[in-house]
């Protein structure tokens, strides 16, 4: 008899128990951090009565006015980028060169006052838009 057909074979299977293991980690990292992730401007919209705005094929351009009365600029996926006051009609000008069909929201805060809004809207009417959307959020029932 030959000695070396006595001997063991090697296993040819994987041991896939380090790998859950490593799964299982990066999912609980990953659920922690996903809530952290969520950036954006902290705007409370006041309520009223409004219908739904229509899903569009291109993203909206949305100025947001914090309660402090600091401007933001949603642009597609530059998303809430702080604004000097100066700076909003340049910024809409570029974008509507690009894309001229680009629908303008304006999204304050219900304690910013409303000479803020009406400077901003007088702002976007300056750099060429003809409608202004105004963003609230439902009036919940009591």
């Amino acid at each position: 008899m030959n000695p070396r057909s006595s001997r063991r074979r090697p296993i040819s299977e994987i041991n896939v128990v380090p790998y859950i293991d490593v799964t299982l980690v990066l999912l609980i990292i990953f659920m922690i951090t996903a809530p952290l992730l969520q950036t954006g401007v902290e705007v409370d919209l006041p309520q009223a009565e409004a219908k739904p705005i229509e899903e569009q094929s291109d993203p909206p351009l949305i100025v947001s006015i914090d309660a402090d009365g600091r401007l933001f600029l949603d642009v597609g996926d530059r998303q809430d980028e702080p604004l000097q006051p100066e700076d909003l009609t340049v910024k809409v000008v570029a974008v509507l060169r690009h894309k001229p069909d680009t629908s303008v929201f304006v999204r304050g805060d219900a304690r910013v006052g409303y000479g803020k809004v009406v400077a901003v809207m007088a702002a976007l009417k300056k750099a060429g838009i003809a409608e202004v959307g105004l963003i609230t959020r439902p009036v919940e029932e009591r």
